[in-house]
Order: structure tokens, then C-alpha cells, then sequence
């Protein structure tokens, strides 16, 4: 756990300050037992209604500071307490942010999900109590362990022989109970990744007429999660009743031997009472602390989940002293490139020379890894071995920021953020106005679509941007992909929901644009391919320049070999 007690280290002094509020409440918690002792002894019984007022008049203080003290700290520790979950959530997210998209692949959302938000908060839980709750219940039972021995040395024997079975009862089980919350976990954020697999496939299910089936797997998935969870329960009762139960034997016996003594004149009633009460208080340290050690195997369960993200190797890593590109030509060169995935070679031994300005189309068919080629030039994957240049730059001397605002891929399938028309715009460009907003859109041909929505740039576009067209949201990512400005566009299957008109017509409105920069077009369609002078084929693993050995392309005539 000591990677993530590291979050406490920024505010030891707000929690000091929290501790020493603490220790005074608890203070004066200890102190109430003893006024118990002289309201029996003093007061009722010595019939002292002067020490009876001054006995009240102290109980009502100390239940005023403790109070006040209680809600100072309080306050102060749930800053803290926020502050710290924070720090836990931003830098796994800012790990996740530095992942490869193959991680993504690999990995379920859902379980992602559940380790961002219920394991780092079981974490940032557990670790604020190691570092406050601990030291309060250590200075409560000490404190009420010396005051048990000043009462009634032979009394508080009695109560001790309780607590080693107690102990050894939360250890034996707390080692079941470990496992039981790792398997409780898995199971709950295997029902959320499905259950949120099958919402954002809900149109798909209902299509199919699959609902009757998705419930009953969405049962025998809960049903599964549920067996554990009463596994767990089992066990949890166990490791924390159990203990309870032979503590609250232990102060029968007390209360026994106790009233014993009073009955026969050994011990004073007011001194029963003071030691019942500091053995009913002495409880809550205990099982506070047996609580703590519970909740530490469950956060360890957590943060072995959450190591998982965080431990997951960066593939792209930028280099320690990168080389400033403030603006680039836009020149591309792979050379001797080799790529692969788990399965399989993608691409051997691939050398292409791209020129500044100029416009590229690599065909090939669906599958065949033109996708991972525009991975290799956003820096999103490097390769395995062979050199990747922007200007004459291997990518790996270049600044990230630098290389993803050189060089932008615009994918066939485009997030669109649950956010208003200009947030998603300004994701590319957070400072544009209102009019290059307007202007980009025109420029893909969205400023018609765009004047009917009902609050245009401030209409919301749903989640996924699932009220759109798939070809709006294409164009929607050329959009961002004008504003952004990039010296060298990769244009990744990006217009392939359009029609052949449409098509046209947009390539057509952005000739000009287009025509000022780098462009790598991605695409198995012919078509598309016609529109470039030059056309690399990806065949197998490696690219061929077809265009070369076609000067009829000059003309629109379509490259043999590219299909």
C-alpha cells in the first residue's frame, strides 16, 4: 500500500491539523466516563446537588467542544479527503491518456470504468483512515487501557482475556475475506462492461429481436455476481461480528465480576459505572481497529486492480530532451519499417518517401493494416524496428504536442462528445470564435445542417453523436480537422458513409484547403483513390507506388492493380 499512502504526502499539514483536532475530541471523550464516576459517588450519592450542577454543567462542555471539534475537522478532512481522490483519478487518467489504442482494444471499458471510479474510491477511503482513524483509536485505547488499570486492575484482567480470541477471529477470516472482494469486484465490473456493452448496442439487440436473450444473460451474469457478493457477506459478517460477539462476552463477564464486587462493598457503584462504561467504549477502538485491518485487504484488493492500469507500458514515450517542431514542411518518410500485432506481421520492410505538399492515397483492402500505417505517422504506435521522419525527423526526437499538431488522422469513425456543436469544434481549437466555427463547417459542407438545429452551435448533440448521420459525423471531423490546421492530413477511411455526390461535392470545397498541406488519404475505394496523383497500394505487408507506372492517372483513369 505504500504506492498509494505517497497521495497523503501533499497535505500532511491539513491532516495534521486534523489529527490534533481529533485528539482533542478525543480527549475529551475519555474524560466523560469519569465524570460518570463522580455524578454516582459525589453527586447522587453524596447528595451533593452543587457537585451534581457542576458534573452536568462539565458533561454539557465537553459534548459542546467534541461536537464543534468534531465538525471543524470533519470539514477539513473531507476537503482533504476530495482532494486526494482527485489526485488518484487524474494521474490514472493522465496514464490512460498515454496508452497505445491497441491497450484500448484489449481491454473492456467497463473495467475500466469501475477501477477510475469504485476501486480509486474504496483506495482514497481506506488511505485517509490509515492515516487519521488509526492514530485516534491507538490514543483511545491507550488512554482507556490506563484508565481501565487506575479504576480496577483485577476488573480490567476480566475484560483483557477477551481480546486475543477476538483478534485471532478478524486475522483468520480477513485472509478469506481478501480473496472474496477480488472475486466481488471482477464479477461487478464484468455485469458493468456488459451492461454497457449491450446499452450502446441497444438498436442492434432490439433489431435482432434478442432482447429475451439479453436479459436472461443479463441474469446469469448478475446471478453470478450475486453469488459472490453473499460469499463475501459470509465471510465479512464473520470477520467483523465475530470478534464483536466475543468482545460483548468478555463485558458480561465484566459487568458479573463487577456487580460482584458492589454487591459484597469491594468496589464503589461509581466506579462500575465509569469502568462499564470505558469497557462499552473500549470496544469501539478495538473493532475500529480490526475494522481498519478489514478494510486494508479490501483496498489492497483494489489497488492490485487499479496497478494494472498504471502499470500497463506505455508504448509511446516521448523522448527526454525532444527536438522543438514549431511548424513543419510536412515531408513523410518510413523507412524500413516493420509493425506487427500479437497475432501477426502487419507491415515488412516498408519504405515510403512522401513529399511536402503533396497528396497520397494508399489503397489496399479492409484489414490489411492502412489503419496502423496512420498510427505510425500521428505517433499514436511506433514500430518495432525502421525509422518513421517528419521533415527529416525521426518521430521519436520530436515533442509529442509538436508531431499530433503537425500531423492529424481524421478516422472513418469519429467520437462525438455528449457536449454542445462548438464544444465538440473546440476540442480542436479551444480559442476560435464563433465564425471560424461557422466557416469550418461551411467548409465541409455542415453550415445548411448546422443553421436547422434548433440552438446551432449551442445544440447538444447527444451522446456518441448518435442524433447525427454517420457521413455528418465524418464531416464533423474534417470540421475539426480545418480548424486544428494541421500541416499533414491523414485522412483514415473518413468519407467512406458518404455518397458518391456528396463526396465529391466536399473534396470539391476543400480543394483549396487541402492543396496547402500534406495529405495522406487512407481508403480501400477506388474512387476516392482516383482523385490523387499519386496511389501506393498496400499489398500483403508492404507498399507498392502503383501511380508511377500509370501516367493515365493524370487523367482519372483508375491504377491497375488497385481495386
Amino acid at each position: 500500500m505504500r504506492g498509494a499512502l505517497r497521495y497523503l504526502r501533499p497535505y500532511r499539514g491539513a491532516l495534521a491539523l486534523v489529527l490534533v483536532l481529533s485528539l482533542v475530541s478525543t480527549a475529551f471523550t475519555l474524560l466523560q466516563p469519569m465524570l460518570s464516576r463522580l455524578l454516582v459517588d459525589r453527586a447522587l450519592l453524596g447528595k451533593d446537588v452543587r457537585a451534581l450542577a457542576l458534573i452536568i454543567g462539565g458533561f454539557l462542555a465537553l459534548t459542546a467542544a467534541s461536537f464543534v471539534l468534531s465538525i471543524v475537522s470533519g470539514l477539513r478532512y473531507t476537503r482533504v479527503s476530495a482532494a486526494m481522490l482527485f489526485d488518484m483519478r487524474r494521474d490514472v487518467f493522465r496514464h490512460l491518456q498515454r496508452l497505445s489504442p491497441r491497450w484500448f482494444v484489449r481491454t473492456p471499458l467497463g473495467q475500466i470504468a469501475a477501477r477510475v471510479n469504485s476501486d480509486i474510491a474504496e483506495i482514497q477511503r481506506v488511505v485517509s483512515e490509515l492515516a487519521l482513524a488509526w492514530v485516534g483509536q491507538v490514543v483511545y485505547l491507550v488512554g482507556s487501557v490506563v484508565l481501565l488499570v487506575f479504576l480496577d486492575r483485577t476488573l480490567f484482567l476480566v475484560a483483557l482475556a477477551c481480546v486475543p480470541p477476538a483478534v485471532w477471529a478478524t486475522v483468520r477470516y480477513r485472509r478469506q475475506l481478501e480473496g472474496q472482494v477480488a472475486r466481488v469486484r471482477a464479477e461487478s465490473a464484468q455485469v458493468g462492461t456488459w451492461l454497457l456493452d449491450a446499452l450502446m448496442g441497444m438498436r442492434l439487440l432490439v433489431s435482432h429481436n434478442a432482447q429475451a436473450r439479453a436479459e436472461l444473460d443479463f441474469a446469469r451474469r448478475n446471478g453470478t455476481f450475486v453469488h459472490a457478493l453473499m460469499d463475501m457477506k459470509r465471510v465479512s459478517y464473520l470477520a467483523g461480528g465475530l470478534p464483536g460477539v466475543i468482545l460483548a462476552m468478555g463485558a458480561a463477564v465484566v459487568f458479573f465480576t463487577g456487580g460482584w464486587r458492589v454487591i459484597h462493598g469491594s468496589m464503589s457503584l461509581g466506579t462500575l459505572v465509569a469502568f462499564a462504561a470505558y469497557q462499552m467504549r473500549l470496544m469501539a477502538p478495538i473493532q475500529g481497529l480490526m475494522g481498519l485491518y478489514t478494510s486494508v485487504a479490501t483496498a489492497r484488493v483494489s489497488w492490485a486492480r487499479v496497478r494494472e492500469i498504471l502499470d500497463a507500458p506505455v508504448d509511446v514515450v516521448e523522448a527526454a530532451h525532444p527536438v522543438a517542431l514549431p511548424r513543419a514542411q510536412g515531408a513523410l518518410a518510413l523507412e524500413g519499417v516493420h509493425c506487427a500485432t500479437d497475432r501477426a506481421p502487419v507491415l515488412t520492410d516498408v519504405t515510403l518517401h512522401i513529399g511536402a505538399g503533396e497528396q497520397v492515397a494508399v489503397v489496399g483492402p479492409s484489414g490489411i493494416g492502412k489503419s496502423t500505417l496512420a498510427d505510425l505517422l500521428a505517433r499514436h504506435a511506433d514500430p518495432a524496428a525502421g525509422t518513421v521522419r517528419l521533415d527529416g525527423h525521426d518521430l521519436r526526437t520530436l515533442s509529442l504536442a509538436d508531431v499530433r499538431r503537425q500531423v492529424l488522422v481524421v478516422e472513418g469513425e469519429p467520437y462525438v462528445f455528449h457536449a454542445t456543436l462548438a464544444e465538440n469544434l473546440r476540442m480542436a481549437a479551444p480559442e476560435a470564435s464563433d465564425a471560424d466555427l461557422e466557416h469550418a463547417l461551411d467548409a465541409v459542407m455542415l453550415g445548411a445542417w448546422r443553421r436547422a438545429l434548433p440552438q446551432q452551435l449551442q445544440t447538444v448533440l447527444g451522446e456518441r453523436g448518435r442524433a447525427m448521420s454517420t457521413g455528418e459525423r465524418q464531416r464533423l471531423a474534417l470540421a475539426r480537422a480545418v480548424l486544428a490546421d494541421p500541416r499533414v492530413l491523414v485522412i483514415d477511411e473518413a468519407t467512406g458513409a458518404l455518397d458518391a455526390a456528396t463526396e465529391e461535392a466536399l473534396f470539391a470545397s476543400l480543394a483549396s484547403w487541402l492543396a496547402a498541406r500534406t495529405v495522406v488519404c487512407i481508403t480501400h475505394r477506388a474512387a476516392v483513390a482516383e482523385r490523387f496523383p499519386r496511389v501506393v497500394a498496400l499489398t500483403g505487408t508492404s507498399l507498392v507506388d502503383v501511380s508511377s507506372a500509370h501516367p493515365s492517372r493524370a487523367h482519372g483513369a483508375q491504377p491497375a492493380g488497385v481495386a
